[in-house]
């Protein structure tokens, strides 16, 4: 499994980006999706996940009412929609997949097994 984000760039607090990650392999659909998030000087963060065929979906609190994440398993795509970002969203992004089937928590790191480059999203105030 290959994870592959795009999408990051420039945008101004109170604006929107979206932010996406293509998944090469035929497991897509049996995959937990995540997003994490790493800021200068700070530790990788949990941002959000969504489950195998996006039923359901958990965000941290820090981004909960603003953004939100989704998947199509038709284009072994996911993707993360930002809206009303802040200056301290700015990080750089990463998707993560779990292994096949997995059942557990969602919300660490230890949960995926693939991850891939990431996508600088910056925030100008």
């Amino acid at each position: 499994v290959q994870l592959q984000a795009s999408g990051g760039g420039l945008v101004q607090a109170g604006g929107s980006l979206s932010v996406s990650c293509a998944v090469s392999g035929r497991t897509f659909s049996r995959l937990v999706m995540g997003w994490f998030r790493q800021a200068p000087g700070k530790e990788r963060e949990f941002v959000a996940a969504v489950t195998w065929n996006g039923g359901s979906t958990y965000f941290a609190d820090s981004v909960k009412g603003r953004f939100t994440i989704s998947r199509d398993n038709a284009k072994n795509t996911m993707y993360l929609q930002m809206n009303s970002v802040k200056p301290e969203d700015t990080a750089a992004y990463y998707c993560a997949a779990t292994s096949p089937g997995y059942v557990g928590r969602f919300n660490y790191a230890g949960a995926y097994a693939n991850w891939g480059q990431g996508t600088l999203v910056t925030v100008s105030s």
